[in-house]
């Protein structure tokens, strides 16, 4: 429930069920108000999801999109492509949301380059606003050609504010998360996007313990995105 007078802040903490010391952290240590955001590619995918629900965490799934350096950035089997024609995207786009249920949206992995085409995101974003979900960007900039296809599409997105972790130290996420602040008092609202690395999910732990007392309202990403939504 929204409280009008405390800026929301959300954190979407993603790359999870790989690892499963990491992926059990982030669940249980986590508040509930923390999204979590899974690899489709991840083993006993459903398994995961159904436990970050049972703890009251709401759950993206990553769709992993087309990097501009393929070769440094593994992004898998079925990633989307900018050249690929629609049908070739859509098909890798059934099989990733084929892959678990129970997630609220979607998010990218990587995609700096499938980002930039406005052809190949169109479908893409079309089929994700039939099916009722919605697009939480991080990394790739706030204003994209698929940015402006989803808006176009009446995709109900958003991007996050922050890359919370790109220096995994803890001095430094906690500098990004006093810019989280900083942002969401200016704003209204702000999201931070990290990696399921045990710093950050340390130091995210211990930022959210006294977040209240601040004067902040930890929100799931989902209530970020509909209170933009009706801002708008």
């Amino acid at each position: 429930t929204p409280q009008p007078d405390r800026p929301m802040v959300a954190i979407v903490i993603g790359g999870l069920g790989f690892n499963a010391r990491t992926t059990t952290q982030a669940i249980d240590e986590l508040p509930p108000e923390v999204t979590l955001s899974f690899v489709p590619y991840a083993d006993n995918l459903q398994s995961w999801i159904d436990r970050a629900r049972a703890r009251g965490h709401e759950v993206l799934l990553e769709l992993p999109m087309e990097p501009f350096d393929p070769e440094a950035d593994d992004t898998g089997p079925q990633t989307l492509l900018a050249s690929a024609s629609a049908q070739q995207n859509i098909g890798r786009l059934e099989q990733l949301l084929s892959r678990g249920a129970g997630y609220f949206g979607v998010t990218n992995y990587q995609g700096a380059r499938f980002a930039t085409s406005a052809q190949a995101s169109a479908p893409v974003v079309q089929t994700l606003r039939r099916r009722g979900l919605v697009f939480i960007s991080s990394g790739i900039g706030q204003r994209t050609a698929l940015s402006v296809e989803a808006q176009r599409a009446g995709l109900l997105a958003t991007a996050a504010d922050r890359l919370i972790d790109v220096r995994q130290e803890a001095s430094a996420i906690d500098d990004q998360l006093l810019n989280l602040e900083a942002l969401a008092l200016q704003n209204q609202s702000a999201i931070g996007a990290g990696f399921a690395y045990p710093v950050t999910i340390e130091q995210v732990g211990r930022w959210t313990g006294d977040i209240a007392s601040r004067g902040y309202q930890l929100a799931p990403a989902s209530a970020v995105l509909n209170a933009r939504a009706a801002r708008r």
